[in-house]
């Protein structure tokens, strides 16, 4: 049986990536790091948590090169020419706006039975939603597929099926296993 793999996401950053795969039963990282890519599989059966949180530094992204390239623009302006300060000044304007527009990158911890990883499954805390989303059907599936009902003990004898209520005489009562 051939298992097709999704591509959920992918997380980019000078170094390389990391591109998340979505199967039948389990979920794959694959961190490219220059020219080495490391694989990291995780069993939908074995997942505990994903957690994903806003990062503290995330506000560094739009103030730093906002502020950077404004004051190279203010710089060009005073002693070079008003347009070259004007371009400069509204780059570093647009960066900070459309970095505060995409919201607050993200960090995140996946922890299985047996591990806990720190990796990064979204760049950002507003596409994090959607993957989890996908992430939760996906173990949801598996685990609703698995779960088994308790059988009765030998021991105690089975309701006879004269006892059973008919389907016009309302809900019959039937046992509920213990799915914890």
């Amino acid at each position: 049986m051939r298992m097709a793999f999704r591509k959920i996401s992918r997380v980019g950053s000078l170094t390389g990536a990391t591109k998340w795969y979505l199967s039948e039963d389990c979920l794959l990282a694959a961190k490219r790091v220059m020219y080495v890519v490391e694989y990291r599989r995780f069993y939908l059966r074995d997942l505990e948590s994903i957690v994903v949180w806003p990062s503290r530094t995330w506000l560094l992204r739009p103030i730093i090169p906002g502020l950077l390239l404004a004051a190279l623009g203010f710089s060009l302006w005073h002693w070079v020419d008003f347009t070259a300060g004007a371009i400069a000044g509204g780059a570093g304007l647009a960066w900070a706006a459309l970095e505060l527009g995409l919201g607050p990158t993200a960090k995140s911890r996946i922890r299985t039975a047996g591990a806990t990883v720190d990796l990064p499954l979204v760049k950002r805390t507003q596409r994090a939603g959607k993957v989890l989303a996908k992430i939760d059907a996906a173990v949801r599936a598996i685990r609703g597929g698995v779960m088994e009902q308790p059988t009765a003990p030998i021991d105690q004898p089975q309701p006879d099926a004269s006892n059973q209520a008919s389907p016009e005489s309302g809900p019959a009562a039937s046992p509920v296993g213990d799915l914890t």
